[in-house]
């Protein structure tokens, strides 16, 4: 009986896996007002080798409390869009370190964006206990299709980009931050 439960829960998580990834590889299209857009295939995604050097994308997400905020809300400002989601346990290592970062390199006008592919409840909470110090964005469809438009093609989590005060994308990194590489960026391209 305990060898079928778990074949069961071992078929359960690739085909979990499987649907996630595969939802990280489509892109929107049109949906009526008030629907969430429908995901289809899209090939179309940047590749984040081909964004360094170019100006950020433009989004538009919300906050913890609703307001919309948009990319442009930054220029002027060397800032980290750090891509997180409460069940990425590397992404939940980092804020700590993140938000000591942030209040540490404000006087160089730094800023940590976190956006979060999460329930919006859930990330407002779980960024409240971690009292994370920065802005944080939270969304579900719209927070992946900005992370594909920054170059991260895989969907994975973490995902951080670096940008100049002027809005180019000058450093991006998969996985976990090192305290030590993310500083000599910042100061690289302060």
């Amino acid at each position: 009986m305990k060898k079928h439960l778990l074949v069961f829960a071992v078929v359960a998580l690739a085909a979990g896996t499987s649907g996630y990834f595969l939802a990280r590889s489509l892109s929107p299209s049109e949906a009526p007002a008030g629907q969430e857009p429908v995901l289809t295939l899209n090939s179309e995604t940047p590749d984040i080798d081909g964004l360094l050097g170019q100006r950020r994308p433009d989004f538009t997400l919300n906050d913890t409390q609703g307001n919309p905020v948009s990319a442009s809300d930054f220029d002027g400002t060397i800032w980290l869009a750090n891509f997180w989601a409460t069940w990425c346990a590397p992404c939940v290592e980092e804020m700590p370190m993140l938000s000591q970062l942030h209040k540490g390199h404000g006087e160089y006008g730094f800023k940590v964006v976190g956006i979060a592919l999460d329930d919006p409840e859930r990330a407002t909470q779980f960024a409240a206990e971690l009292e994370v110090t920065y802005t944080v964005l939270v969304g579900k469809t719209d927070v992946v299709l900005t992370g594909r438009r920054f170059g991260n093609a895989t969907g994975m989590l973490p995902f951080s980009v670096l940008v100049d005060a002027s809005g180019v994308i000058r450093w991006a990194h998969l996985g976990a931050l090192s305290r030590e590489e993310l500083r000599r960026q910042i100061q690289l391209h302060r």
